[in-house]
């Protein structure tokens, strides 16, 4: 086998070829290899026109030239180097054939054939990346990294040898480390989807999935749903205007600066405002266009959502209508009086350069993904309320928010019962946030 790109008498031979291009005559390399007829291009030649044929150009052979003694060299060069590649790589295969396809590489193709296949959203997907993330993997934000609990239990295993007992001492290993049996089921699920997809003959044709023979684990039942009333979602929207939202500031900020920050923190207001009166997700609240909204006869229509920063269909891949409650058009109308970035195709909530409000400033915005069930009759049931953990809040900023929240609905929660179920829940989801 050759070394280095140096050739040796196990590799084909070529034939060194003139071809006439814009810029002038080129040497290239043709051989063959399996049946296969392979060219790649040498370089400029330095040669000029003699008639029908090519004759050695006069003079010194200029740097990046080749002349045919050295264009000959680099095209053994050239075949070698090939050669060495295709051995690896055949070789590779063989090793695969031997070992059999591991989980690793199972995983990683269901991950693409649910983005180019199934078309699943781009948050989905990235949960889902998460979990089959390699160990120690860093975050894309913040100093933490991926435990890769999956591929660190199983990545190596050949997937036709991974047995029911694996998995489900896989799964005892989640619950012994104290995991919710909510996240326990999920890492299952996931295994499930992986070995289903390795069972169809036109991936892998596994005989059977390990993981049917394992045990779902029992989950609590959903806490129950304690609406925000509408005072306290104008509370929430009062704070937001306030700033409170945002966390600590920087000082000595410039006034336009200052100016700016307060139309955002208004119109973050009327985002918490329209989230509670309509039950929209807050992706869908991000992806909402002026053409998308009647005043006139208080309906708004919603079918595209934003996802991990990507703008595509709702979450339930279907459109609908949503009546406007009085608040939620009060809203709207306060939006629809700004200067400017009201046109039909415009974004309701946009940047300060009439984009798509996204990035940071959905993070900041984040609390408003709290959904309220009552007023949309096809949202999904995780209500802009204080009982449901599933509407825990999605930014750092939160528990400012809610500290000053808390003094503003104190009436309402008592001194100790509410704040304090939410700030459990704000714990609970520290490990998500720091994803």
């Amino acid at each position: 086998m050759s070394r280095g790109g140096v050739p040796n008498h196990l590799d084909p031979t070529g034939a060194l070829v003139v071809t006439e291009r814009r810029g002038g005559p080129v040497y290239e390399a043709k051989w063959r290899r399996a049946g296969r007829q392979l060219k790649r291009l040498i370089g400029p030649a330095w040669l000029e026109r003699e008639g029908d044929s090519w004759r050695p150009r006069r003079g010194r052979l200029p740097e990046g030239y080749y002349d045919e003694k050295r264009a000959t060299v680099r095209m053994a060069q050239i075949i070698a180097e090939h050669e060495r590649t295709e051995r690896a790589i055949e070789a590779g295969e063989i090793e695969r054939r031997e070992r059999g396809v591991t989980f690793r590489e199972v995983a990683a193709e269901w991950l693409e054939h649910l983005q180019r296949e199934r078309g699943v959203k781009p948050s989905t997907l990235s949960d889902y990346g998460y979990l089959l993330a390699e160990p120690g993997r860093p975050h894309l934000r913040g100093s933490g990294k991926s435990p890769g609990l999956i591929l660190a239990a199983l990545g190596d295993r050949p997937i036709a040898k991974i047995t029911t007992k694996e998995i489900s001492k896989f799964l005892r290993s989640l619950d012994e480390a104290g995991m919710s049996a909510r996240s326990v089921n999920k890492h299952r699920q996931v295994l499930s989807a992986i070995f289903n997809y390795a069972c169809r003959e036109d991936t892998h044709a596994l005989p059977s999935t390990p993981v049917k023979g394992t045990i779902k684990r029992r989950e609590a039942p959903p806490a129950v749903i304690d609406f925000y009333e509408p005072e306290e979602i104008e509370r929430l929207a009062c704070a937001a205007a306030d700033g409170h939202h945002r966390g600590s500031q920087p000082k000595n900020l410039e006034p336009a600066e200052i100016e700016w920050r307060a139309r955002e923190d208004a119109q973050d207001a009327e985002l918490f405002r329209l989230a509670g009166y309509t039950g929209l997700r807050l992706g869908e609240l991000l992806a909402l266009r002026w053409e998308d909204v009647d005043l006139q006869t208080r309906r708004m229509i919603v079918h595209r959502a934003v996802s991990a920063g990507i703008e595509g269909p709702t979450k339930s891949w279907q459109v609908r209508f949503i009546p406007i409650a009085d608040p939620a058009a009060e809203a709207l109308e306060r939006l629809e009086a700004r200067e400017d970035y009201t046109d039909r195709e415009d974004y309701i909530f946009c940047s300060r350069l009439g984009r798509r409000a996204c990035g940071g400033r959905s993070a900041a915005i984040g609390c408003a993904d709290l959904r309220s069930a009552p007023t949309d009759p096809h949202g999904s049931g995780n209500a802009f309320s204080r009982g449901n953990p599933a509407s825990a809040p999605r930014s750092p900023a939160y528990p400012t928010l809610a500290d000053h929240c808390h003094r503003a609905l104190h009436a309402r929660q008592g001194a100790a019962g509410g704040f304090a179920a939410r700030q459990s829940r704000v714990s609970d989801h520290g490990a998500r946030v720091a994803r």
